[in-house]
């Protein structure tokens, strides 16, 4: 269930190519892109007491990104400013200057901008925020979906005029055919993931959810001792882990990644000591985490900084939903979708497990900051599994309890 960092590059620094990707400087400039971006605002910061105390921990805060540029996810962050820098950046090529942000909706800028097409695979939130992205510059946009993301979540994405392919398979049957298909069309290839010979367009990505992490600095009250953050292909654990490294150095907290158990690409890597690619079993509620392969990128930064990696299962994921939802104590509501809610799910069973609570270096004095990295992007589902919709209208009663763990 935990394990450890035992790999020979563990608590190396930072490649200078990833430090500049991740560092202040480049947080800074995805600041400036976003104060031209309508609705952007930083999303809250929660403080859980209730369930801190609950937990024999000191505090619990947690990042809800559900309010993120009217998208629901972290994601917003990420391929949006990704597709907008490569419009500017073809702009500024054929208009021989600089294009800046501010010239985003210029007639020479847009003219340009028609003539090129995004193109990506997604569960869900990635493709939106591409689909989003592409809409604002005015370009073209066409997502690959695989079999199983929901028919809400293609909605979503469609609403942003995007063309969208379904592939049968998995995530990385999608990704294969979006870059198959890219190449044969003359399309650029917007990833959140990376692999030999494709990083700078995924690092784009990555850089764009800086803007989380200096946020959440800037709203804690106390730098946190822990830091769990959920994972599929890697990129957000990695862009949030070298940030805080970056920006906090030897205070920096200690990073523990969680993977769904039936996706676990990042836990397996840890145990082999090398990125794997592994089988894709059954599908796990964690939707949004449902990827086999580890990113590159966020492998390399991650078998630097990530202190342990551990796994949840689907029923821990929807547990910490049910809480979030139904709080005690005092603590606030909060609309978790299945994949945000795993980075808690990981907090609160290493809390109530004796040898995962003493291996990650929990006790009363652990300040802990988590990510709720989606609200409910498919309001079906999590309807089903919460059993009150997301405006708070009841539809059952299930346990919200943590069940039978007591902390140690």
């Amino acid at each position: 269930m935990y394990i450890p960092n035992r790999h020979i590059d563990f608590r190396k620094p930072l490649s200078p190519g990833d430090a500049d990707t991740l560092g202040v400087a480049a947080a800074l400039e995805v600041e400036r892109f976003l104060s031209f971006r309508e609705h952007h605002a930083p999303t809250p910061l929660h403080s859980l007491p209730g369930l801190a105390a609950e937990l024999s921990i000191e505090a619990i805060h947690i990042k809800d990104e559900g309010h993120r540029l009217g998208l629901g996810s972290f994601k917003a962050l990420g391929g949006a400013y990704a597709v907008i820098r490569l419009v500017l950046e073809e702009a500024s090529k054929q208009l021989a200057r600089q294009v800046d942000v501010s010239e985003l909706h210029a007639a020479e800028v847009r003219a340009i901008a028609e003539k090129m097409t995004m193109a990506c695979a997604t569960d869900g939130n990635h493709g939106r925020s591409v689909a989003q992205g592409a809409q604002l510059a005015g370009a073209k946009a066409v997502i690959l979906v695989h079999a199983g993301v929901s028919a809400e979540r293609v909605a979503a994405i469609a609403n942003f005029g995007a063309q969208m392919i379904h592939v049968e398979g998995t995530y990385d049957d999608s990704l294969a055919e979006a870059t198959n298909r890219a190449a044969a069309n003359g399309w650029i290839v917007v990833s959140d993931t990376s692999w030999p010979g494709y990083e700078r367009i995924p690092a784009m990505v990555m850089q764009g959810y800086t803007v989380m992490v200096r946020e959440a600095l800037q709203q804690l009250p106390e730098t946190p001792t822990h830091v769990f953050v959920q994972a599929g292909v890697g990129g957000i654990a990695a862009a949030v882990a070298g940030h805080l490294a970056i920006a906090l150095g030897a205070n920096r907290p200690r990073f523990i990644v969680v993977d769904p158990s039936r996706a676990a690409c990042l836990f397996e890597s840890a145990k082999a000591g090398h990125a794997v690619k592994i089988a894709a079993s059954e599908p796990t509620v964690m939707a949004m985490l449902e990827c086999y392969q580890p990113s590159q990128i966020a492998w390399r930064i991650l078998s630097r900084l990530a202190d342990g990696f551990m796994i949840v299962e689907d029923a821990d994921a929807v547990a910490a939903m049910n809480r979030l939802a139904r709080p005690v104590a005092g603590d606030p509501v909060i609309i978790a979708g299945e994949s945000g809610a795993a980075g808690l799910a990981g907090l609160v069973l290493a809390a109530t497990t004796a040898d995962t609570r003493k291996l990650a270096g929990l006790d009363r004095a652990s300040r802990v900051f988590v990510i709720n990295t989606e609200g409910a992007t498919d309001p079906g589902r999590y309807a089903e599994l919460v059993g009150i919709r997301p405006d708070g209208t009841p539809i059952a009663a299930p346990d919200t309890s943590v069940g039978d763990r007591k902390p140690y």
